[in-house]
């Protein structure tokens, strides 16, 4: 099963990103696991470019759910433009998107993944609505 990309997404951050030795399996080509943890890499540096902590303090945002659809192998060596995308932004949660492509085939998507995002009250260990500025900055 194929999960659809909305069409309806707006660019929030790109990175670069090189991919590893150490990130291929015994077939010689990135491990389908380390194309989440890609997507892991690029989440983080949008929130922390938001000004979050990922580490715990009283409220941050955590990950519910994600997926990814591949499209091409990658292998070492290569390095990775990864591009986050806002989707669907709730009273709580954010829908993220990111795109996987080799600098050497930038319009060539090789994987795209996603995950819903949860802001939580980490004392309450309960979601709870946006806080205003990051809403703002979001919107």
């Amino acid at each position: 099963m194929r999960i659809e990309i909305p069409k309806e997404k707006r660019l929030v951050h790109e990175m670069r990103m090189p991919i590893r030795w150490g990130d291929m399996d015994a077939f010689r080509h990135v491990n389908n696991t380390v194309y989440f943890r890609y997507m892991e890499q690029a989440r983080v540096e949008w929130i922390e470019s938001l000004g979050i902590q990922v580490a715990p303090g009283t409220g941050s945002m955590l990950m519910i759910n994600g997926f990814c659809n591949f499209y091409q192998q990658l292998s070492y060596p290569g390095e990775l433009i990864l591009k986050t995308y806002i989707g669907n932004i709730g009273k709580s949660s954010i829908d993220l998107f990111t795109s996987i492509t080799l600098s050497s085939k930038p319009d060539f998507i090789s994987a795209e993944g996603g995950a819903t995002m949860v802001w939580v009250d980490l004392k309450s260990n309960k979601s709870a609505p946006w806080p205003q500025y990051l809403l703002q900055m979001m919107a």
